[in-house]
């Protein structure tokens, strides 16, 4: 184990450069964790997942034959944000497998480089890292998976493609609206649906207000986006804190409630986290909201040596890679549409749940896509539960009330 001083450094020295990249061999790098993870977790790579060597945190791996749980994380975060649920479904019987996603982590075989093809990012591909992860763990199917954030698509797309193979489905803070319509009935004369407004759109109609506001999901998708973070004024792992204090319950400005449309005078009730300032980066969008001394020593859900870890990994890896999701799964791209409508008129028909906090203001971002998913993208949904004293990041923040419902949902569904 490094001290936390070496551990540091080295972070450190890999945002100057001149410590690891991606394509290091990540088996010369310290423990992943650095021990901070509870005893009973192991941490491995496997080869040959679509064209990765995925790393994964595993629990429950003792026993064989197990029903399989996979665990799929968000942005900006690791297979290491499941480290607190994971035991607790192994010990209900279950073989618990969290990887670190394509663009992330100790994952390797993807292109770090802002101008890489950005195709092996798309949905049905991340579908197809899931499968052959699965396939490779030597299992068909999957008790359920679960998604948070932004691996709330993957997990939901997977089990709307493969029902066969992912027999349950737990939704975490981003609802899924379903796959984009195909005109209907458009040669008798029905009108095609008025497509949403773009991102794009969406940004000019922000960049109207007082102050001139812009969509973070296009923030994300800039070329700049990478070094803001990554070389944040105020250091890494105060921008991790600040990020992870201002999205979560511990921040109380956090109110969220569903909007009544997707205009710039309804978004801009949103937290400067998602409807960002135009003139500011994501770095300059948390500092202000960074917690003081004595809530970092409260907070007992991240603690500093927990943050160091994120630091760690991201420092190494930067934050492109998993950027690049944000750049080909938007909504009007065409593409990711083109794809993704092959699926129009099919429904999640597994049965599926969906965990948010009620202090997350993910759930109401987009404005009708719980409705979306309650009333047609679910065809099976047996709960929706927004969790107290939670915000984004619900599985870390309330570990033992999430771990209850996963526990019940698959008790019940499976």
């Amino acid at each position: 184990m490094l001290s936390r001083r070496d551990f540091l450094a080295t972070a450190s020295a890999a945002v100057g450069g001149m410590a690891f990249a991606q394509r290091t061999d990540v088996e010369t790098l310290p423990p992943y964790g650095n021990s901070t993870l509870p005893a009973g977790i192991r941490s491995r790579r496997i080869a040959n997942v679509n064209g990765l060597t995925v790393h994964v945190l595993e629990a429950g791996f003792e026993t064989q034959g197990r029903p399989l749980v996979l665990l799929l994380h968000g942005f900006p975060e690791l297979a290491y944000s499941w480290r607190k649920v994971m035991l607790p479904l192994a010990s209900a019987g279950y073989h618990v497998i969290a990887p670190d996603q394509r663009g992330y982590g100790r994952t390797t075989g993807w292109d770090g480089a802002y101008d890489a093809d950005p195709d092996p990012f798309r949905i049905l591909n991340m579908v197809r890292d899931a499968m052959g992860l699965v396939y490779a763990l030597g299992y068909r199917s999957v008790a359920m998976v679960v998604g948070h954030d932004a691996g709330a698509p993957v997990a939901s797309w997977a089990a709307l493609i493969r029902p066969d193979v992912f027999r349950s489905v737990t939704i975490m803070s981003s609802p899924f609206e379903g796959p984009p319509a195909i005109p209907f009935n458009t040669a008798n004369g029905d009108a095609a649906p008025r497509p949403a407004p773009t991102d794009d759109e969406l940004d000019a109609e922000l960049g109207t207000l007082h102050p001139p506001r812009k969509y973070y999901q296009n923030y994300q998708r800039t070329r700049g986006a990478n070094d803001n973070m990554l070389h944040a004024p105020q250091g890494l792992h105060a921008f991790f804190r600040a990020y992870y204090h201002y999205k979560s319950a511990d921040w109380k400005g956090n109110k969220p409630h569903p909007l009544k449309a997707r205009t710039a005078a309804e978004m801009a009730q949103i937290p400067t986290y998602y409807v960002m300032e135009r003139d500011k980066g994501m770095a300059e969008t948390v500092a202000p909201f960074m917690p003081s001394p004595a809530e970092i020593a409260a907070c007992q859900w991240l603690t500093d040596a927990e943050i160091d870890v994120y630091t760690f990994e991201y420092a190494r890896t930067q934050f492109t890679g998993a950027l690049q999701g944000y750049r080909v799964r938007r909504g009007s791209d065409p593409k990711t549409l083109a794809e993704l409508r092959t699926f129009s008129g099919r429904a999640i028909d597994v049965p599926s749940m969906f965990i948010g906090g009620k202090s997350d203001w993910g759930v109401y971002q987009t404005p009708g896509a719980v409705e979306k998913m309650q009333s047609t993208a679910c065809s099976h949904m047996v709960g929706f539960h927004l969790v107290d004293g939670a915000g984004h990041w619900v599985q870390q923040e309330q570990p033992d009330q999430v771990s209850t419902l996963l526990r019940q949902f698959l008790r019940n569904q499976t």
